[in-house]
């Protein structure tokens, strides 16, 4: 497939919450008598990059290269973060680190079983400050000449205010590079002039106050969420009804490709690594759209956050 092979040529640009998923792997064979708790006998750590950090992983296991802007904390677990990061080959000079938050983390208790006992979140969701929104923007500008695109991705965690956003826009947008946008809909005044904005069909609804249970009623809540959100497109994910791309002139509802669905975490980051690199390599929106759902079809059939690599797209496009 043409438009996969070009991936490589390609550069994307990702800014926003960056995050360490930990595991701390063990066996369960007793419950506490002290509690009725389960007792895990430790057995290894686990570490998995998650966040704007599993967009990038996404972008570069389909080929492409990336850059990543974002906070981090000066904690061991920043200093996991970087290591797992240039391990895969991402870009990750952009990261500020915020000396008034710990690095996000999401630290599971499972057993060798993969049954998840308990979680424990390390995080500080406040807005970045200014002096470090600043060095965020510096770091943007400084990657911005290279890339083919600019994803932002945003997970209410601090990364991504009104001030990054607009920054990481209008730099695009001077340099006539599309912008994509993984939404959380408190911030969705913040993405005014985005390219192309992918909220999931809950999301969707929570901005447009419509219900989705059709390709018209998406539609209907597409245009209403052009002109609440002020962006250029649309594209709402709708889980096992497939995706449905709105536009100024054109909609286009495209199916599910999964046959099999076995999880979906992730899934919205393999979809917006996929349309970035199909963007950077010249595709058009629609395109873009169809490469991403074959993406999305085939990580819903693995377990946990998962990646797509270049063979596999070839191989599902021509299926």
């Amino acid at each position: 497939m043409e438009l996969v092979a070009r991936f490589p040529a390609t550069r994307v640009l990702i800014v926003g919450d960056v995050m360490l998923d930990h595991a701390v792997v063990g066996r369960v064979t007793r419950i506490s008598p002290e509690a009725p708790v389960p007792v895990v006998e430790y057995d290894h750590d686990e570490y998995r990059i998650g966040g704007a950090g599993n967009v990038a992983n996404n972008v570069r296991a389909m080929g492409g290269a990336v850059d990543l802007v974002g906070l981090v904390g000066r904690d061991r677990q920043g200093d996991v973060l970087g290591t797992e990061l240039r391990t895969r080959g991402i870009g990750c000079d952009g990261l500020v680190v915020d000396d008034s938050r710990p690095t996000t983390t999401k630290q599971r208790i499972v057993t060798l079983r993969n049954q998840h006992v308990a979680r424990v979140d390390y995080e500080n969701d406040r807005d970045a400050a200014p002096e470090v929104e600043a060095a965020m923007a510096r770091h943007l500008d400084r990657h911005l000449a290279a890339a083919g695109v600019v994803v932002i991705s945003d997970y209410l965690k601090g990364a991504v205010t009104r001030a990054v956003a607009s920054h990481a826009i209008t730099g695009a947008a001077a340099r006539g590079v599309a912008v994509l946008v993984d939404p959380k809909i408190p911030h969705i005044d913040y993405y005014a002039g985005a390219t192309l904005v992918t909220p999931n069909h809950v999301e969707a609804e929570t901005a447009t106050h419509l219900r989705i249970r059709s390709d018209e009623a998406a539609t209907r809540a597409g245009r209403v969420f052009l002109e609440r959100a002020r962006c250029q497109n649309v594209l709402i994910t709708r889980g096992e009804q497939g995706m449905s791309l709105i536009g100024p002139a054109t909609d286009t509802h495209l199916p599910a490709e999964a046959r099999e669905v076995a999880d979906v975490t992730g899934a919205g980051d393999t979809v917006l690594a996929a349309l970035a690199l199909s963007l950077a390599a010249g595709a058009s929106l629609a395109e873009a759209a169809q490469l991403a759902n074959l993406a999305a079809g085939i990580v819903v059939g693995r377990f946990g956050t998962a990646t797509v690599t270049p063979a596999e797209l070839i191989a599902a496009a021509g299926a």
